[in-house]
């Protein structure tokens, strides 16, 4: 009654009666007990009088934000947790234009809780600000900012509170905060842009940190989720709503992170790492992440080995991950890179140092653990590409490979050499490729076989098999045994040649004849490279031989026995032992792909007779680690060799018929300008050997070759030019008779030319009549 009669401004306030209604219905809310909890038949009231008045949300969200402040300077922390809870209602029924008027409130409330000292309170903002992240508002805010909550959500994943358990909840509140952060933010154009650099460095590292397993929380994930699961959920979906221009900032933090804590030594987390952004960003954008550790390699160039060889290896991990095609127009940019980390780490692994000040050492092993890892992600990257950008590339890598002579010293006489290696190894990568390539790729990697270094000539042995192996049977044919296998036990997979095998081989079949046989007679050559020659011929078999190939196969393997009887080839008893169990092994393998059965039994045959007289000459006995090779000379019998006339016979009355007459004729490879390349000097002595072979003048020759020009020369060549023409022109003249004159006529003037001096012209019709006939 006092107060009716004197009603003052300052005294209406204490009159619950008097007060607004909005406040009244806040009050209700409220229980007498903490405990008790929020009064729900009084929420569902301030739920209906705020719809029914949505132009009071901004006095009934002041309110509310005046009562839990109140409530929490008094530690009533009871009030302040059903407060959270009326304010998180109203957000989520308040779904119209006037939302915004309580987010204001709602937000500098849940900023006063995150102040707090309290983490239980830190857990409920947190709690809260999710639920409001997963509202989606119909109008866009102009004025809002969330600096403040990524700050502070970033700063409790780095918490490092005494309280195991209490760290581990204070950790997850805040990867779970940023992820809210990142879904109100990242569809709204109108809000502060995320994926500004300043953001993403508070973001990507303190995710960063907790996707690490501490060993202070094993013992609490047993209860629990840990951090790491929370951390790769938000990072895939952070990462999964990055567009093209955001990647780079994305991206940039997880590398200075990587570098300052230094986790590309292990490589395990930075492999992981890299996993989860391959496999959550759009794939159209993955050449971004390629672009971002090719120029991060760069940058480290003179580092440890043991992180560039950490950075080599996520971009192979990444490669694999990567679809096929999608590094777009770096290709080039990528295997660029590469090749320069291989010269590098030559140079560094030759003068001990990883920089130019000579202050910072290395070691070989180091520098070959990063090599190593270098040439296995050249074939990664390579495996990703089409076939074409394949063959490109591998003549990309093919231009790079220094030859002897030629390329400019690095700092030491090993240095081009190791490079030779180490490209040829990174072409060891690919595969399948054979009928794709050009033969500016084919003709100095067929030169490089003919080098005196045996491992760079086993290499190439090697990347040919490779090259040429499509269907994978080169491993089953190294891990057999050779004596007398079943090419049936082998399942080896063969398929009819395609027009491009047979392009292919028609193109390509006597450069690799040749560098075969020149191969095969290497002095240096151990059992490895006999077994390489003998996969590359068997694979040879295998994927491209039709009836003409093999019989050239067959011809190019009776000339390496010839070569192997011969005496006027240097070589060694292992080395002629070595080429007779690669023949006898060859042989076995191709009478099985396909010729009568009377070729197999003349090689079981001869295979037999070694066995029990010369088992010196089979393949178990020579191509295998421990090589028993006889003390003295070699004796040969006919019996233990395989004949032309035999395997002629054999072939006769078949399919092979039409081409077994060549086996009569002696395979003599033809040597090119090519040959050049490998720059040794025993080519320049095989060169000599051929011609003469093949002008039978060992003695002329050389006085041929060092005679002088002079006018009487050339006018004796311009005469015997022009007896040549009218030789030839009487030739076409009798071979024009021959075709047109009945065949009485024929016989009888050869009859009549019996009794006389015989012509040249002759013996070469008598030829043509017989063939005709």
């Amino acid at each position: 009654l006092p107060y009716l009669i004197f009603p003052c401004a300052g005294l209406c306030g204490c009159c619950w009666a008097l007060r607004p209604r909005y406040k009244r219905l806040v009050d209700n809310i409220f229980p007498e007990d903490p405990e008790d909890g929020l009064v729900k038949a009084n929420m569902e009231k301030l739920t209906f009088f705020a719809l029914s008045a949505p132009e009071k949300l901004d006095r009934i969200a002041a309110y509310l934000s005046e009562r839990l402040t109140r409530e929490l300077n008094r530690h009533r922390y009871g009030y302040v947790s059903i407060a959270m809870e009326a304010m998180e209602q109203l957000l989520l029924a308040c779904h119209c234009q006037s939302i915004n008027l309580l987010v204001e409130s709602f937000l500098s409330t849940l900023r006063l809780l995150l102040e707090a000292e309290k983490p239980h309170l830190h857990i409920l903002a947190t709690n809260s600000f999710l639920k409001f992240a997963n509202i989606e508002e119909d109008t866009p805010s102009y004025h809002r900012s969330y600096d403040f909550f990524v700050s502070r959500f970033s700063e409790m994943c780095h918490s490092d509170h005494h309280d195991p358990n209490t760290k581990l909840k204070i950790r997850v509140s805040g990867i779970r905060g940023l992820q809210g952060v990142v879904r109100k933010t990242v569809d709204d154009e109108l809000q502060a842009n995320i994926w500004e650099p300043r953001h993403m460095e508070q973001i990507v590292p303190a995710l960063l940190v907790n996707l690490q397993p501490h060993e202070s929380l094993i013992a609490v994930f047993v209860c629990s989720s840990s951090p790491a699961e929370q951390t790769e959920v938000c990072f895939r979906e952070l990462l999964g709503r990055a567009a093209y221009g955001h990647i780079n900032n994305a991206i940039r933090p997880v590398l200075m992170h990587l570098d300052s804590h230094s986790l590309w030594e292990g490589r395990g987390f930075a492999v992981r790492c890299f996993q989860i952004i391959m496999y959550s960003i759009q794939s159209q954008h993955s050449h971004l992440v390629i672009q971002q550790l090719l120029g991060h390699l760069d940058a480290n160039s003179r580092s440890p080995a043991s992180v560039r060889a950490g950075i080599v290896e996520v971009l192979s991990e990444a490669a694999v991950i990567e679809a096929a095609g999608s590094v777009g127009p770096t290709v080039l940019e990528v295997f660029n890179t590469l090749l320069r980390q291989l010269r590098q780490s030559v140079d560094y692994q030759l003068t001990g140092y990883y920089d130019n000040a000579r202050k910072h050492k290395t070691t070989s092993p180091e520098e070959k653990m990063l090599q190593d890892a270098v040439i296995k992600t050249i074939g990664s990257f390579a495996n990703t590409l089409p076939v074409y950008q394949r063959s490109e590339v591998m003549l990309f890598i093919m231009g790079r490979i220094p030859v002897p002579g030629i390329y400019p010293a690095l700092g030491s006489p090993n240095a081009g050499r190791m490079i030779q290696v180490m490209l040829l190894k990174s072409l060891l990568q690919s595969n399948n490729l054979l009928t794709a390539l050009p033969s500016s790729f084919l003709e100095p990697l067929l030169s490089f076989t003919l080098m005196e270094d045996p491992e760079i000539r086993l290499l190439v042995l090697s990347i040919l098999t490779s090259l040429i192996d499509r269907r994978h049977n080169a491993c089953r044919l190294i891990s057999t045994r050779f004596a007398a296998f079943e090419v049936s036990a082998l399942e080896l997979k063969e398929d009819e040649c395609s027009r491009q095998d047979n392009l292919f081989i028609r193109k390509h079949a006597q450069r690799l004849y040749r560098h075969v046989f020149l191969a095969s007679k290497e002095e240096s050559s151990g059992h490895n490279h006999y077994r390489a020659l003998f996969t590359l011929l068997g694979v040879l078999g295998v994927e491209l031989a039709n009836e003409e190939v093999l019989v050239d196969l067959i011809r190019l393997v009776l000339a390496m026995q010839e070569l192997a009887l011969s005496s006027q080839e240097n070589l060694s008893v292992f080395n002629r032992c070595g080429i007779h169990a690669v023949c006898s092994a060859s042989l076995n393998l191709l009478s099985q792909l396909g010729p009568p059965p009377a070729l197999r039994q003349h090689v079981a045959e001869v295979t037999e007779t070694r066995q029990k007289e010369a088992p010196y000459l089979l393949p178990d006995h020579i191509l295998c680690e421990k090589p028993r090779i006889p003390e003295k000379e070699l004796k040969m019998d006919e019996a233990i060799l395989f004949k032309a006339s035999k395997i002629c016979e054999a072939l006769a009355g078949s399919s092979y018929s039409t081409h077994s007459e060549r086996i009569n004729t002696p395979y003599t490879p033809e040597l090119t300008d090519e040959d050049r390349l490998s720059r040794r000097k025993s080519i320049v002595d095989a060169v000599s050997l051929q011609m003469d072979m093949e002008l039978n003048c060992c003695a002329d020759a050389p006085q041929v070759l060092s005679e002088q020009i002079t006018f009487e020369t050339l006018k004796s060549a311009v005469d015997d030019r022009g007896i040549a023409e009218e030789e030839e022109r009487k030739r076409m003249q009798l071979v024009e008779r021959f075709q047109t004159a009945p065949f009485e006529e024929i016989a009888a003037h050869c009859g009549a030319r019996v009794r006389t001096e015989p012509q040249p012209g002759v013996f070469f019709f008598h030829k043509v009549l017989k063939h005709q006939i």
